[in-house]
C-alpha cells in the first residue's frame, strides 16, 4: 500500500512536471541577435516580465559574422543590430522587412538628426538603437605625444602597446584616413595601400581585439587602442588615466539600428521589444549601462552628468560632421576587403 502511494505521488510529480513544461513552452518567443554586451541583462528582463514574452538571446563579434549567420540560414532571428552600411547591404538582397510604424509608436522619441538617414531614407527597416564615432583611447600615463593623428598608431616607440579593432571594415578605414583616403573609396589602388600599411603596423600591434579591449585598456596591457565612442567612456569610467581623441584625418560616424530580418518568426513580438527599447527611461538605463550614445532625445537628460555632458558621448553633430563619414555599402568591393583581411593575418 506504501509503495502504491509512493508511485501514485511519483506519477503526479511528473504530470505537474509536465504541465508546467508545457505552459513554459506556450510562452511566445523572440530571438534576439546582437553584438557582446551591447545591452543592459536587466532591461531583457524586465521585458519578458512586462510582455511575457521570453528573449532567447544570442552574441555576435561584427557585423560580417553576422551576415554571414544569417546568408547561411538554419537560425531565426526576430530582432537584430546591424550597422548602417549594413542595413544598406541588407535592404538591397532582401534579408530585412518593413517595420509597422503603427507597432512601434516610440520611434517619435528618436532625435530627427537620426531619421532619414541614407541607409535608411524613410526609417522603413531600421530604428536607430546607439550611434558614435571611431577614436584612440590612450592611456597618459604610457603615452606622452600628442594624441591627434592616426600616425601613432604607426610609432615604433609604442611597438606591442597598440590594439587594433578585430574587424576588417574599421581597422581598414583607419589605414585609409591616415592615408588621405575616404574610407568609402572604390579604388583598388588605395585599398592596396591601405592594406601595406596596416602590414607595416603590424610587428607593432598588441592584439586585434573586440569587446575585449575595454578590459585590456583599463587594466593597462596596452598604451594605445582604436575604439568606439562607447567603449572610451565604459573604460575612462574605469580607468582615469585613459582619454580619447579624435584624429584630425577624419573617422567613421556610425549608427547601429534596431531591425526585423525577412525569416523573423515573431514580428510583432520584435516591434513590441524595439519599441520598449525607444522608452526614455530604458534607453537612458540602457546608455548608462554600456556607456554608448542613445538616439533618443528624453534619455540624454536622464544620464548622469558624466555622461549626458560628456563631448566624447555627445559630440556636436554639426562639428563632428566636417570630419567624419558614415559608412557605405561595400558589395561591390567586398571581396577586395576579405582578400586583404586575409593577407593581413596570413603575414
Amino acid at each position: 500500500m506504501k509503495r502504491t502511494k509512493v508511485l501514485l505521488l511519483l506519477v503526479l510529480v511528473l504530470i505537474l512536471a509536465t504541465v508546467a513544461t508545457a505552459c513554459g513552452d506556450q510562452r511566445p518567443t523572440i530571438n534576439v541577435y546582437n553584438y557582446g554586451d551591447y545591452i543592459d541583462p536587466e532591461i531583457l528582463k524586465e521585458f519578458e516580465e512586462e510582455f511575457g514574452i521570453k528573449v532567447n538571446y544570442s552574441m555576435y563579434e561584427t557585423n560580417e559574422d553576422m551576415y554571414i549567420k544569417l546568408k547561411q540560414g538554419g537560425s531565426s532571428f526576430d530582432v537584430i543590430f546591424p550597422s548602417d552600411y549594413m542595413i544598406e547591404r541588407m535592404v538591397g538582397e532582401g534579408m530585412l522587412q518593413k517595420i509597422n510604424k503603427d507597432n512601434v509608436p516610440n520611434l517619435a522619441n528618436v532625435h530627427e538628426d537620426f531619421l532619414g538617414l541614407e541607409y535608411d531614407p524613410n526609417n522603413d527597416y531600421s530604428v536607430p538603437y546607439m550611434w558614435g564615432t571611431v577614436g584612440i583611447v590612450y592611456n597618459t600615463t604610457m603615452v606622452d605625444d600628442v594624441v591627434d593623428s592616426w600616425d601613432i598608431l604607426w610609432d615604433e616607440k609604442y611597438a606591442g602597446q597598440i590594439i587594433m579593432l578585430d574587424s576588417q571594415r574599421d581597422s581598414i578605414a583607419v589605414a585609409l584616413k591616415k592615408l588621405g583616403y575616404s574610407m568609402n573609396t572604390r579604388s583598388v589602388e588605395e585599398l592596396e595601400a591601405a592594406k601595406e600599411e596596416l602590414i607595416k603596423q603590424k610587428p607593432l600591434v598588441y592584439a586585434y581585439l573586440g569587446d575585449q579591449v575595454k578590459d585590456a585598456m583599463v587594466a593597462g596591457d596596452a598604451a594605445l587602442a582604436v575604439v568606439y565612442s562607447g567603449d572610451a567612456i565604459a573604460i575612462m569610467r574605469e580607468n582615469p588615466d585613459i582619454q580619447f581623441a579624435i584624429p584630425k584625418e577624419g573617422t567613421n560616424l556610425w549608427f547601429d539600428c534596431m531591425v526585423i530580418p525577412s525569416t523573423a518568426e515573431n514580428k510583432e513580438g520584435a516591434e513590441a521589444f524595439i519599441n520598449f527599447l525607444c522608452r526614455p527611461e530604458i534607453a537612458a538605463r540602457n546608455a548608462e549601462y554600456l556607456g554608448y550614445s542613445t538616439p533618443i532625445k528624453e534619455a540624454r537628460q536622464l544620464l548622469p552628468d558624466y555622461m549626458k555632458d560628456s563631448e566624447v558621448a555627445f559630440p556636436e553633430l554639426e562639428e563632428v560632421l566636417k570630419i567624419t563619414e558614415i559608412f557605405k555599402d561595400p558589395r561591390d568591393i567586398v571581396e577586395e576587403y576579405d582578400r586583404i583581411w586575409t593577407e593581413l593575418h596570413s603575414q
